[in-house]
């Protein structure tokens, strides 16, 4: 019995699955869009951010991928996520109810990705695109990478 009430403190613990820096495009704004809601929800601080045209994508990521702006990446201690690997990922890191997204890895990549790359590619006709990235506010400091 103790065990079973241990086995479901763990699933609805609020610490957060893994911690990481998720890499962004600076200049869209659903990215942008994304990143604000990951703050939002991050009470454990357990998320950095870099816009991927910044200093820290060049330091820690292989040149393809931070060229690659249309993925969202998200990166470990232990693996590099890209695409909807990566959003899943990133927001089941915050923990709490946002954990149970990781779930949504069962759909299978090929139905997940094409989905993804539909809104990848037409997001700067659908939503405005910025003309700078991102700047962090008082708060985000320590959070935003270079």
């Amino acid at each position: 019995m103790v065990q079973s009430v241990s086995i479901l403190f763990k699933w609805f613990d609020p610490q957060p699955k893994q911690s990481g820096i998720v890499y962004f495009d600076g200049i869209c704004s659903v990215c942008n869009g994304f990143i604000d809601f990951l703050i939002s929800k991050d009470f454990n601080h357990s998320l950095q951010y870099a816009a991927l045209q910044g200093e820290t994508a060049k330091e820690n990521l292989k040149k393809e991928l931070y060229n690659n702006i249309d993925s969202l990446i998200f990166q470990t201690d232990k693996k590099i996520y890209t695409r909807s690997n990566a959003a899943l990922m990133a927001l089941s890191s915050v923990g709490g109810f946002w954990k149970f997204v990781i779930w949504l890895r069962l759909i299978p990549r090929f139905i997940r990705d094409p989905i993804y790359n539909i809104i990848a590619k037409n997001r700067y006709s659908w939503y405005e695109k910025r003309d700078v990235c991102r700047i962090p506010t008082e708060s985000e400091k320590g959070k935003i990478l270079d």
